[in-house]
């Protein structure tokens, strides 16, 4: 008996909801349209040959009857550049499409674009076309198509356990220069072979995918040399608006050791949204060489943004910001430091911060956990050190190694030192320099209240006449990479 009560509430249920059920019509009116998410879909410039980010179209029937959407097409066809999917079907045309009553359809279009002999970006359209109770609508299809020059790996090696896939674009005794007719896509690792030179012209645009960068051998070198009006720039290869302020989509730069004569020079480059901006180390011999930088940009790294092991770095007119873990690290080396900017208000992942925006030691822990030494020395000339933490500069040095620091004339963020201490002339403590949009980063002055204004030494100004923008800067330097603008 409790077995035919239970069924025969469940037989009640099921006839009520049959019973209220709604008949589903089909209306074949001609006034009945769809509607769309959008009249026209953009794709951000393409790489020829690649294929594009997913875009979404959404399709609306806001009647109270179904639809049948007699056919979807392409205009172009099997030639058509773009490609569409909907309710998981792939296709260039769908035939008797129903969109139920109140109701909508995903769909999702892709393109990829065939290469020509163009150097400058070329547009490539179609229409995406619905027919529905004899009314015709289309969706306008565009995308910027770019031609590029791509680096393909083709061998690995092996660094420290890491494999490195890699292309050779600079072979032994070997110059090779990239012009800025054409954009560079590196898949892998674009390889500077030893005795190899690489030289990146001004305006060059260098994009690197998902583990990818820029290696330089042992006794390679590695030039950058573009100008204030046409910077160099290094960043991932995703041109979707989205990944614009992205960190961690490309791995690095990395600089081995090099040969007396052939220093790494970087100059006038926008370097942005990797993992390690700029990597130098001196690891399989003590490099002859040092890393020269001058009116660069380096920011938004998921890592460091510069990182040097046992290097001889000098930066001059830079900002560094932005880093998830460190905006300078070093372990031992020689570096001098003039009119830069170094300024981290990391936010994109914030359990990543746990380092300060310098961070400087003079020896590490071997396989044994034993400290090894090396000596360390440091110079910081009219420069800004700050961010979001309480001590944005910190020091770990042993007693087993020669190590010196000195700032002269620099802003620092710090509770642990300060101007009574040895090594800090004529220094500002804890008082904010007054950023454009720091978490952009912009580190502009923004305003004549800002403490740094016309307190630099006009010693290292005048070895700096410009800043990195080109303003004078001659009489009385403000601190930092900028000389400040009033209104």
């Amino acid at each position: 008996m409790k077995a035919r009560h239970i069924l025969l509430i469940i037989t009640i249920f099921l006839l009520a909801g049959y019973s209220c059920k709604k008949n589903s019509t089909i209306n074949p009116d001609s006034n009945l349209k769809l509607e769309f998410s959008a009249d026209t879909v953009l794709f951000d410039t393409v790489f020829t040959s690649l294929g594009s980010a997913t875009h979404e179209l959404r399709i609306y029937n806001t009647h109270s009857d179904d639809l049948k959407i007699s056919s979807i097409r392409l205009i172009g066809g099997d030639n058509s550049p773009f490609r569409f999917n909907l309710d998981g079907e792939s296709a260039t045309e769908i035939y008797d499409k129903i969109i139920p009553a109140n109701d909508s359809l995903f769909s999702f279009l892709r393109v990829t674009i065939n290469p020509n002999d163009l150097n400058t970006p070329f547009i490539v359209e179609d229409e995406l076309e619905f027919i529905t109770n004899g009314n015709t609508q289309t969706i306008k299809l565009l995308a910027w198509g770019q031609n590029a020059n791509y680096i393909v790996a083709d061998k690995v090696v092996n660094i420290g356990g890491t494999p490195y896939p890699y292309h050779i674009v600079a072979d032994s005794l070997q110059t090779t220069v990239w012009t800025s007719d054409r954009p560079y896509v590196i898949y892998g690792y674009a390889l500077i072979n030893s005795y190899g030179t690489l030289k990146i012209e001004k305006g060059t645009q260098v994009y690197c995918h998902q583990g990818s960068g820029i290696l330089s051998w042992s006794d390679g070198q590695l030039i950058i040399d573009g100008t204030s009006e046409e910077p160099v720039i290094v960043q991932g290869d995703r041109l979707e608006s989205y990944y614009n302020h992205t960190p961690g989509q490309w791995e690095q730069i990395l600089m081995m050791d090099g040969r007396a004569g052939a220093d790494h020079r970087i100059s006038h480059a926008i370097i942005r949204n990797g993992t390690i901006g700029l990597n130098c180390q001196s690891v399989l011999k003590a490099t002859e060489c040092a890393l020269r930088i001058d009116n660069t940009i380096v920011e938004n790294q998921s890592g460091y943004g510069l990182f040097s092991i046992l290097y001889a770095v000098e930066a001059k007119n830079f900002v560094i910001a932005n880093c998830g873990f460190a905006n300078f690290w070093a372990f031992g080396g020689d570096y001098r430091f003039v009119h830069g900017t170094i300024a981290n208000y990391w936010n994109a992942n914030e359990h990543n911060k746990n380092e300060n925006a310098v961070l400087v030691t003079n020896y590490a822990l071997d396989g044994n956990n034993e400290p090894f030494y090396y000596p360390f020395n440091m110079e910081m000339d009219n420069c800004i050190i700050y961010g979001k933490q309480k001590d944005e500069f910190k020091g770990v040095f042993g007693p087993d190694a020669d190590s010196s620091y000195v700032f002269d004339h620099c802003l620092l963020r710090s509770e642990r030192y300060n101007g009574n201490m040895e090594g800090f002339r004529h220094c500002l403590f804890n008082l904010d320099p007054m950023f454009v949009d720091p978490i952009l980063p912009d580190c502009h002055i923004d305003s004549i209240s800002s403490p740094v204004i016309g307190i630099g030494n006009p010693l290292f100004g005048n070895e700096l006449p410009y800043d990195l923008d080109g303003v004078s800067r001659v009489g009385t330097p403000d601190l930092g990479a900028y000389q400040f603008i009033p209104n």
